[in-house]
């Protein structure tokens, strides 16, 4: 199944065949694992997410006309469910409440540091957000970021600056 083109296993998993379906699942859970984790860190959470991407996208299949790559189509769900994660942590009000923002970043050690620019983050508009988990953490071109997305490619640019102007603002005070 090495040789077999992923839209090749889309119709085979779309006529039943799950070996098919295992086969794409197989060559892309890392690329859905990165992208969930950049938005919500690991954790639990961000395993059911993962698993709700695959199942999500097993069951539109049919849905699917083929008019990006599978992968391109299977990014877009696990960032929709990421963000929806999100949502969810924001209305249960328990999203990294513990950071303690008096650290001077040359007191604080990688995770810490990691931690901080996740909870920024998180904060930013979900628009914002995607367009910097998929460029700047995932490492997707700005055109393969736009094509994900289904946004043109001056919206990704345009998305991407304000972005990275609004994170500069906010992480300039842990300095």
């Amino acid at each position: 199944m090495d040789q077999v083109l992923d839209q090749d296993l889309v119709e085979f998993s779309r006529a039943g065949n799950m070996a098919a379906f295992k086969e794409f699942v197989k060559r892309h859970e890392g690329k859905v694992a990165g992208v969930i984790y950049s938005i919500l860190g690991q954790g639990a959470e961000a395993e059911d997410v993962g698993q709700e991407v695959f199942v999500k996208f097993y069951e539109s299949l049919n849905k699917f006309k083929g008019d990006s790559a599978p992968a391109t189509y299977l990014i877009r769900i696990a960032i929709n469910q990421s963000l929806n994660e999100v949502k969810k942590r924001k209305r249960k009000n328990n999203l990294f409440t513990s950071i303690d923002h008096g650290k001077n970043v040359k007191m604080m050690d990688e995770e810490d540091i990691n931690n901080v620019v996740q909870f920024e983050l998180n904060k930013l508009d979900p628009d914002f957000q995607s367009v910097v988990t998929l460029r700047l953490i995932e490492g997707y071109s700005t055109q393969e970021t736009a094509d994900i997305l289904d946004v043109p490619l001056g919206t990704v640019l345009s998305r991407l600056s304000r972005a990275q102007k609004k994170l500069r603002e906010v992480l300039v005070k842990y300095m």
